[in-house]
C-alpha cells in the first residue's frame, strides 16, 4: 500500500514552518490568513518497491519580498525531509523539478509562488 504523500509532506514541513499554515488547498479569503502554504501531489510512477511522487508547493506572501522569502524557507523545509521520516512515511530522496517561480494568482492582495519536488519513498509493510 502506498502511503498519502500529500499529509506527510505536510505534517514533515510544518516544524520547519513556525507560523506558517500549510494545506492541501488554498483556502477562502487567503490574503487575510498569509503566510500560506499549499501542498499537492502532481503526479509520480512506482516500480513496486520505491513510490516516486511529485509534489507541487505553492507559497503565497503579501508581497514580493515575502513570497520569495516563503518560497525559500519551503524550498529548504522540503529538502530536509530526505534520509527522514515524515508522517510516518520513510522519505529517501528529494530533488527539486522545478525551483520556486512566480505564478500570477489574480489578485492584487497577494503573491503566490510555485515549485515543484520529486520525492522518493517505499511502499508501505502494513500488515
Amino acid at each position: 500500500m502506498w502511503p498519502d504523500m500529500e499529509l506527510a509532506v505536510m505534517k514533515g514541513v510544518r516544524p520547519h514552518l513556525a507560523g506558517v499554515r500549510v494545506t492541501d488547498e488554498v483556502p477562502v479569503k487567503v490574503e487575510t490568513l498569509l503566510p500560506v502554504v499549499v501542498v499537492r501531489i502532481a503526479g509520480g510512477a512506482d516500480d513496486r518497491i520505491s513510490d516516486t511522487v511529485t509534489v507541487d508547493t505553492e507559497s503565497f506572501g503579501a508581497d514580493r519580498a515575502s513570497m520569495w522569502q516563503l518560497a525559500e524557507r519551503v524550498r529548504s523545509a522540503v529538502h530536509a525531509l530526505a534520509a527522514t521520516m515524515a508522517g510516518g512515511v520513510v522519505i529517501d530522496t528529494v530533488d527539486t523539478e522545478s525551483r520556486p517561480v512566480e505564478v500570477p494568482y489574480g489578485n492584487p492582495a497577494l503573491r503566490r509562488a510555485i515549485a515543484t519536488y520529486r520525492l522518493t519513498t517505499r511502499a508501505r509493510t502494513d500488515a
